[in-house]
Formats: C-alpha cells, sequence, structure tokens
C-alpha cells in the first residue's frame, strides 16, 4: 500500500503557513468544474449548488416493466402479421390473385413497421437510455421518436402505392404543397432543432423575448410556452397567472434575453437612495455595503468567481468585475445625490431580496438621522 501523499504548505510573507497556492488553483478549477456539470442537469442556481457540493453519484441505468412490456408487444404483433403472411402462401387457393397480392403488400408492411417499433424501443431503452445527461437524454429521445415516426410514415405510403414510382412523385408532390401552405410551421419545427442544438434557452430557464418575459415551461416542436412573470398588472417579478405563446420561429429574428443561463444564472441588481449633499457619504456607503455583505456577500464572492472563470476563456477576460457589493454616489437630476449598491443574485429571487435590503439599509441609515439626510416629502 503506498503511504499517503503529504500536504504542501506554503509560507506566506507575513511568516503564516497556508496552503500551497497551485494547490488551492486546483481546488478552485475543480469547484469550478463541478458547477458546469450541474448546470448541464438544471437552471435552478439551488439545486445547482446542491448538485455541485455533493459527491458524483454514477449514473444507475434501470430498466422499468413497461418498456419490456411495449417491446414485446411489438415483437409479438410482428410474429402474428409474419405467421399471417405464412398462411396466406400456403392457401393461395383461399384468396384472389388480385386481393391476395395486396393483402400481402398491406401484411409486409405491418410486419416492417412492427419490427422498427420493437428495434426503435430497444434503442430508446437500451442506448438513449444509458446517457447519464436528463437534458441531453430527454431531447435526444424527442428527435429519435420523429425520426421513427417519419420512417413509418414512408413505409406506409409505401405500402398503399405499390407503384414506387407513384408514391415519389405523390410524396414529391405533397411535399411541394405543403411546403408552400405551412411556411410558418416548418420554420417554426426548424427553428426547435436550432433551440435543441444551440439553446438559447431550455426549459426552466427565466427569459425575455420581444414584449414576453416568463419562466420557460415547455419548448415544444412548433411553439415555446412561458409562464409570465410581472406583467402589465404587476410591477415585481410576481408569476402573473398567465401564460405565453409564441412560435419558436420568433428566435431568428428576435434577440433572446436568458436570465438562466446555465452556468451562470445570476444577474446583477442595483438599489437607489436618494440623499442629501450634507449627508455622510461613508456612512452610507459602509451601511449599504454591511446589509448586501451580510445577506448575499459569500455567495457574491463565490459566484463572481465563477464569472471571472467564464470571461477568462473569451476576449474579454479584462473585465474588471468585483467580487463583494460596491457603492457609487452620482448626481442626480433632480439636485440630490443618488447612493446605488451593485450586487448578484438569482433572477427569481431578485424582487425578495431587494426588498428585504431596502428593509434592513432604510432601519439602520433612519437610526442616524443625523448623518444620514434623506429628501423632504415636500421636495421632492
Amino acid at each position: 500500500m503506498p503511504p499517503p501523499k503529504k500536504r504542501e504548505h506554503w509560507l506566506g510573507v507575513d511568516g503564516h503557513i497556508g496552503v500551497n497556492p497551485m494547490e488551492r488553483r486546483d481546488k478552485e478549477q475543480e469547484n469550478l468544474s463541478r458547477l458546469e456539470r450541474a448546470a448541464q442537469q438544471t437552471a435552478s442556481p439551488k439545486s445547482m449548488q446542491q448538485k455541485a457540493k455533493k459527491p458524483e453519484e454514477k449514473f444507475r441505468f434501470s430498466l422499468r416493466k413497461e418498456d419490456v412490456w411495449w417491446t414485446v408487444g411489438f415483437a409479438a404483433a410482428a410474429l402474428l402479421l409474419f405467421g399471417v403472411e405464412v398462411l396466406i402462401n400456403w392457401r393461395p387457393e383461399w384468396l384472389d390473385a388480385p386481393f391476395r397480392a395486396r393483402m400481402l403488400n398491406y401484411v409486409r408492411g405491418g410486419i416492417l413497421i412492427f419490427v422498427m417499433l420493437s428495434v426503435a424501443n430497444v434503442i430508446e431503452v437500451f442506448l438513449i437510455g444509458r446517457i447519464p445527461n436528463r437534458v441531453s437524454r430527454f431531447n435526444l429521445q424527442r428527435i429519435f421518436r420523429l425520426v421513427v415516426v417519419v420512417a413509418i410514415v414512408f413505409v406506409a405510403i409505401s405500402v398503399l402505392f405499390v407503384n414506387w414510382y407513384t408514391a415519389v412523385v405523390s410524396l414529391g408532390l405533397i411535399s411541394l404543397i405543403l411546403g408552400f401552405a405551412l411556411q410558418m410551421p416548418i420554420s417554426s419545427f426548424i427553428a426547435w432543432i436550432y433551440i435543441l442544438a444551440r439553446a438559447p434557452y431550455r426549459v426552466g430557464d427565466r427569459i425575455r423575448i420581444g414584449d414576453a418575459h416568463g419562466d420557460v415551461i415547455d419548448v415544444s416542436y412548433l411553439d415555446t410556452t412561458l409562464w409570465e412573470f410581472g406583467g402589465e398588472y404587476l410591477w415585481t417579478d410576481h408569476p402573473s397567472g398567465r401564460i405565453i405563446k409564441f412560435p419558436n420561429s420568433t428566435v431568428f429574428d428576435t434577440p433572446v434575453f436568458n436570465y438562466s443561463w446555465p452556468l451562470f444564472p445570476y444577474v446583477w441588481n442595483e438599489i437607489k437612495f436618494q440623499l442629501a449633499y450634507e449627508s455622510d457619504l461613508e456612512f452610507v456607503a459602509q451601511t449599504m455595503r454591511e446589509v448586501v455583505e451580510e445577506q448575499v456577500g459569500d455567495i457574491m464572492s463565490q459566484k463572481v468567481k465563477v464569472y471571472k472563470h467564464i470571461l477568462s476563456k473569451t476576449p474579454v477576460d479584462e473585465l474588471e468585475v468585483k467580487e463583494h457589493p460596491v457603492v457609487h454616489f452620482r448626481v442626480s437630476e433632480n439636485t440630490w445625490l443618488e447612493a446605488i449598491v451593485r450586487y448578484l443574485v438569482p433572477p427569481k429571487e431578485a424582487g425578495r431580496t431587494k426588498t428585504r435590503l431596502i428593509k434592513e439599509m432604510l432601519a439602520r441609515m433612519n437610526a442616524k438621522p443625523d448623518r444620514v439626510l434623506f429628501p423632504k416629502s415636500n421636495l421632492r
């Protein structure tokens, strides 16, 4: 048994012993990699953190009884039709020649369809079902089922049209007519493939596209469904109770603002206060920073590290991003000063977090009326 690996320590400038910077960097890199893998499985920041902190569990494949019964059923139907074909060939005198030829064509088509269904079910269960990534597995299943349906429709058409040339010409004419009549649905279907491949958004993400704001609850072949938040009757980020549907083709000509980007599902938010020039600005800045640090400080520091790691892989790696809340002052248009604190927050918790922070900041600043002077109500 090899001896345990000794942990290396680093002697700092101040004489204190700490962890080797290389070891610390490797540990941070490992944590970031685990966050990226967790982001591929869920869009919720809390679930993402929980998955990243837990030791990675090996994906376990489980076979359901329903899958076995469907496969056995399809195979049994194919065998039954094969028996019918054998019986027709064994007793050809039972049926007239034209009707016998037509029946054999239908039976063979049915056998081929049920064999395709059996094989497709085996592929979906034993190959696609073993993919560990739940999102990739779900998307691949939908695409595979669509391919199977198209293949079955093609077999059915070939069975109905004994003459292959007639079938091909008829299918070409039908495709041409449908191509002109169904331009928007076809465009939306192509956009569905684009959404699966490029992932501008996925189920669970909070997005804004055009005038629509909401959480994605379904992405079908032709349209996307949002659970609206805010809206014309609410000014907060609370769900309005309405759903929004728009064609998938909208993503081709309308910018998509995704507030729940998988690798970094957070947004920066600001709280603004108007102050008199005579206010103690240092005290105001310190108070606002302390309140935000107490509420979201540790989380913000960790998430900004993730953000910097993502930026380091792009040409925009020189952007300066603070790991702690920052307070800025500026002169407003109505001659008052504005104190603005900027912090990081999950988009679905922005409203609740802002309310909690405002209450605490006002309580602490109102406790020092000689140091924090707010505009009077009759001078606003």
